[in-house]
């Protein structure tokens, strides 16, 4: 049983004026007239909001004909199903949701040495890490096994599948890099074999899912999280999703991104994947393109303990990410690692060279590093609940360790985790942000930029903007991430629904350079355009996602994802994890 220890606060709250603004913006939104009965086809959506919360999504979607299936209240809207072709109003975005399936074929994986994950971290043997602390794995769920003895479960599906908790596979492997306990050999435990494992599974049989139900099962850990109220049976203090979309949304709209940065905000340690689709410059897919998560490359150690001869592997995403955000955030082990093997899964049944022994199984992906990764934090929270998620990521970043083969930042982020380093070193707490504490220099030109928006009057919160000095503009862009939901939602539709017109360009300038980081807004996701036209229009549902793929891993089972739509689009071969198995 877990241990009580004191809930995590919520993180992240904005200052007065933004939250004014976000009213403000609230209430100039308007309903457009209910759409006349339609018997076009419905089509399964997420429908979310700007600013204007579930109730008004829900009214939004039944005006126009649709269906509500469920509320979303962390992505501030709802699932629904609505008539092909429905317009809804500009303060609500549309992504369909489309089921991904699954194409298996046999491929012999990669050869090399199996790798346990403490040894390749560098720790000595489990002596029950953790302990106190729960990590929430969304995925394809966790098989009942001595191996994975403490585990709750969750499932977000609509199948039943009786006490066959994961016939896929992947879940369980996530789970014992995490947190198995070693029951056949020791060498093969978990990096936090004492924590709670609160498995959520969002996969069918087949290891089939989509955006639905993946937003169902992080409903759950918020529903969770929100009744825990101090009781550390309930509280969830690290999530896993070890999941590439390849979405090609900004993350201040994306509703995945949207929804991990809620749980972030409440207190929970989401680590996420760059995925599997390197070696290439700019290859990281979301969501570890959010600048708030914590994101993961994985790591090769060449099964050696000298740390000179470490690299990146070319599955391995790279960075930047997409809008110029700095990715991954580290690496950690991810090449040939051993892990608990759910009997009789596909993943076991396909891929018989890459048994180890009777339990156990090798795999190799980013999704898997992630995992490496969850169970830092847990192993880190336990000694310090106290710690903010902002505090874990800075922490872990700080004491990465770099060598000749992870200099590049864009490979390796901050470098490579060191777990013993961070355990032995003092961990430096995040104050939350306050977005209305600008450097001193620039407070007065900062609050005029945000009174300008209140009106809201572009050109002159452009100017305002113009006028302050790199400093701030540096504080502002790092700030983003530190917004609620809610105002940053506001912030993408209000700010770049249109292009700020300046008479000299200088405003244009403004959107394209510096806010969020990068040139987020340069390309107009205007949300009368975006929204109300290209979701319904060809130019939208004809356009490819980019290829991507689940857990981030380049093999999973020796399978692939059927090229298959979600959003109206493809995550086309999408890809639970795992570059190969065997």
């Amino acid at each position: 049983m877990d241990s009580v220890r004191p809930a995590t606060p919520a993180l992240r709250r904005t200052g007065s004026l933004l939250a004014l603004a976000l009213l403000a913006s609230t209430a100039l939104s308007a309903l457009t007239p209910a759409t006349a009965a339609s018997t076009a086809p419905l089509v399964e959506v997420v429908v979310t909001s700007t600013g204007a919360g579930v109730a008004a999504a829900a009214d939004a979607v039944r005006a126009a004909g649709g269906t509500v299936s469920a509320a979303l209240p962390l992505v501030g809207g709802v699932s629904a199903e609505l008539p092909k072709g429905a317009v809804l109003a500009p303060a609500f975005r549309v992504v369909e949701n489309s089921p991904l399936t699954l194409a298996s074929k046999n491929v012999v994986g990669k050869a090399g040495d199996p790798t346990a994950v403490r040894t390749a971290m560098g720790l000595g043997p489990a002596a029950g890490e953790g302990s106190g602390v729960t990590v929430a794995v969304v995925d394809t769920g966790v098989a009942k096994t001595a191996e994975l003895p403490n585990v709750t479960r969750i499932d977000a599906t609509s199948t039943t599948q009786g006490e066959d908790y994961d016939p896929y596979g992947h879940g369980t492997f996530v789970a014992g890099i995490i947190a198995g306990i070693g029951a056949e050999d020791l060498a093969y435990a978990g990096v936090a074999p004492g924590a709670h494992i609160l498995d959520v599974r969002v996969a069918d049989g087949t290891g089939a899912t989509d955006l639905t139900t993946v937003l169902l099962g992080l409903e759950a850990v918020s529903t969770r999280n929100l009744a825990a109220a101090g009781d550390e049976a309930l509280d969830v203090d690290v999530l896993n999703l070890s999941l590439s979309s390849g979405s090609p949304l900004p993350y201040q709209i994306d509703p995945l991104a949207q929804a991990l940065d809620q749980l972030w905000a409440q207190g929970v340690v989401v680590v996420v994947p760059t995925g599997n689709d390197g070696p290439s410059q700019g290859s990281v897919s979301s969501p570890g393109s959010d600048p708030v998560l914590l994101t993961v490359g994985a790591l090769d150690t060449r099964r050696t303990p000298d740390r000179a001869d470490d690299s990146v592997p070319r599955f391995s995403g790279r960075g930047p990410a997409p809008q110029g955000v700095a990715k991954p955030d580290l690496v950690a082990a991810g090449v040939s690692l051993v892990s608990v093997a759910s009997p009789g899964s596909t993943v076991a049944t396909e891929n018989r060279s890459g048994k180890v022994g009777d339990h156990y199984f090798r795999g190799s992906g980013t999704s898997f590093a992630t995992a490496a990764v969850s169970g830092a934090a847990a192993v880190l929270l336990a000694g310090q609940p106290q710690l903010s998620p902002d505090a874990v990521k800075a922490h872990l970043r700080a004491t990465a360790y770099s060598a000749k083969a992870l200099k590049d930042v864009r490979d390796a982020g901050a470098g490579a985790l060191d777990l013993g380093k961070a355990l032995g070193s003092q961990v430096e707490d995040i104050d939350p942000v306050d977005i209305d504490s600008p450097p001193d220099v620039d407070a007065v030109l900062w609050h005029a930029f945000l009174e300008a928006l209140l009106v809201p009057d572009r050109e002159a919160a452009a100017a305002a903007w113009i006028a302050l000095g790199p400093e701030t503009h540096a504080w502002a862009a790092s700030r983003w991430a530190g917004m609620s939901l809610e105002a940053s939602r506001w912030a993408a539709n209000s700010w770049s629904a249109s292009r700020w017109a300046g008479e000299d360009g200088s405003a244009d300038e403004w959107q394209m350079r510096y806010w969020a980081a990068s040139r987020w807004a340069a390309s107009r996701w205007a949300s009368d355009d975006f929204v109300a036209s290209r979701w319904a229009a060809n130019s939208w549902s004809a356009s490819r996602w980019a290829a991507s793929r689940w857990a981030g891993d380049e093999e999973f089972a020796a399978s692939r994802w059927a090229a298959s739509r979600w959003a109206a689009s493809r995550w086309s071969a999408s890809r639970w994890s795992a570059a190969s198995w065997g």
